[in-house]
């Protein structure tokens, strides 16, 4: 059911995009259905790979402190969940997907599950570098490099 989940949200976003279809709610909405698929995925572990989980514990908790911090950041500032949907979101979301369906269908892959905290960690680092740049609310920004550069374009 995960990969399928997996799938269809990758589906879900491409369409979005391509048929120029997308809505600030349809953001908040993805991005509750990607918290709940990863918070799925994350119980899966802990009942299929419970000795990855508890070996690794101390490593996976401070993984999900900036991410915690980042979100009290967001219900402080917008009263909600960000939904920036940016390219570095996307890859963190497709290395999370890749790790956990990897780490359920064969073994825990040390090097996947590194290289996932460290790209969580820049995008969680960029989420929030992106909340205090924007004084209310948006969704669907692509990053702080595109930011920037519209707005050297509109100088």
């Amino acid at each position: 059911m995960l990969f399928v989940s997996y799938t269809t949200d990758a589906i879900d976003g491409y369409l979005a995009r391509k048929l120029n279809i997308t809505s600030s709610r349809g953001s908040q909405l993805d991005s509750i259905g990607d918290q709940i698929t990863f918070t799925v995925g994350l119980i899966g572990l802990f009942r299929f790979e419970t000795d990855f989980i508890t070996t690794n514990l101390v490593l996976i908790i401070i993984a999900f402190m900036p991410y915690i911090i980042q979100m009290l950041i967001a219900y402080l500032k917008y009263g909600k969940a960000t939904a920036f949907h940016t390219y570095l979101a996307k890859a963190s979301a497709v290395l999370q997907s890749v790790f956990i369906l990897w780490a359920l269908f064969i073994n825990p892959e040390y090097l996947l599950f590194y290289i996932m905290i460290g790209v969580g960690f820049l995008e969680t680092a960029e989420e929030i570098i992106l909340i205090f740049m924007h004084k209310n609310w948006v969704s669907d920004v692509k990053g702080i490099y595109w930011i920037y550069r519209n707005r050297k374009k509109q100088q």
